[in-house]
């Protein structure tokens, strides 16, 4: 055996190992490439099924650090490069004081980006803590305190969308928590109006499930920042709502997608409140169509009860093709 094939020899496991690195690379890429156009089609379905967005308008992304956010953010930038449309995007922080929050990240993050930005610096972490005993849910207080803050800077500066970060698993986990501890048929709506009427609020990860933020953010590697307010309540009602979710999607793959077709499908008339659907005006209806002659329940079902015509002999071909010869 001779020099060169010896080297050769040698180098060939070095070859061998280094393959499988380069094909497990370009399979991340493909993967990432692919779940990347999943969340561009689901937002973009998102923002065209619900007008989100307009040409000219100024969209507020409300950013908190959290994987939701970011991707939000991302997914936003993404589509805006080839939007058929005109619009600018603000993402917007509301720094809450909480003890040990990296001030920090954002900025440079964001800087980085090149994306305008502002941090909101309002003290309401102190304000939580003062006002809700140790053990309760601190949710509902510092939600109206956060939006208190964000409505009052988009009034200031011109803001025509307020874009949160929801997903599909945040609208479900809403329509239990408001069915179990509410006694309501209420979920959260992809498009809002603002109680004041002065400001829209719109969820354009509204289509997209949790586990595939989840990936993305893993994937762009985005500077999470925890939130220590809902992070230290482990006893919320949200989470019970969530573990339920995800046991029935461990037994009943699916399912969770399925309640959330049933979000976007309502029937008022198969519910029972009078306020969504006029019950007692069904008599007016009623003798409304027999005025017309419309043929009765009965009438159609026994019409549609009736033999079809016998079916044509299969040794016929003129009579299954009538236009032949």
């Amino acid at each position: 055996m001779n020099k060169a094939t010896r080297e050769m020899n040698q180098a060939m496991p070095q070859m061998s190992q280094a393959t499988p690195q380069m094909n497990q690379a370009t399979r991340h890429s493909n993967n990432f490439k692919k779940l990347q156009a999943q969340l561009r089609g689901s937002v973009g379905k998102a923002i065209g099924d619900f007008r989100m967005i307009a040409d000219g308008d100024r969209v507020m992304v409300c950013l908190s650090g959290g994987k939701d956010s970011y991707t939000l953010l991302d997914i936003l930038l993404s589509l805006q490069r080839s939007a058929p449309i005109r619009f600018e995007l603000i993402a917007v922080n509301l720094d809450q004081k909480q003890p040990g929050f990296p001030a920090e990240v954002l900025p440079q993050y964001l800087t980085g980006l090149g994306v305008p930005f502002h941090i909101i610096e309002q003290n309401t972490y102190s304000v939580v803590k003062r006002i809700i005993p140790d053990g309760k849910t601190m949710c509902g207080l510092c939600s109206r305190l956060r939006r208190g803050a964000l409505y009052r800077y988009a009034a200031e500066n011109g803001i025509t969308k307020i874009a949160l970060g929801h997903h599909r698993d945040d609208l479900v986990e809403t329509l239990f928590l408001n069915m179990f501890f509410g006694g309501r048929l209420k979920a959260m709506p992809p498009k809002l109006l603002s109680e004041d009427r002065r400001h829209i609020v719109i969820r354009p990860l509204a289509y997209v499930p949790e586990r595939a933020i989840s990936r993305y953010a893993a994937a762009r590697e985005f500077p999470i920042i925890p939130c220590t307010l809902c992070g230290s309540q482990p006893n919320m009602q949200r989470v019970a709502v969530k573990n339920m979710l995800r046991d029935w999607e461990e037994k009943f793959p699916g399912r969770v997608e399925s309640i959330f077709s049933s979000i976007c499908n309502a029937s008022a008339s198969q519910l029972a409140d009078p306020a969504l659907f006029d019950f007692a005006g069904l008599e007016t209806l009623r003798a409304e169509g027999l005025r017309a002659g419309r043929p009765s329940a009965a009438a159609e079902i026994n019409s549609s009860c009736v033999a079809p015509p016998p079916a044509a002999s299969a040794a016929s071909p003129a009579t299954l093709h009538p236009t032949l010869p």
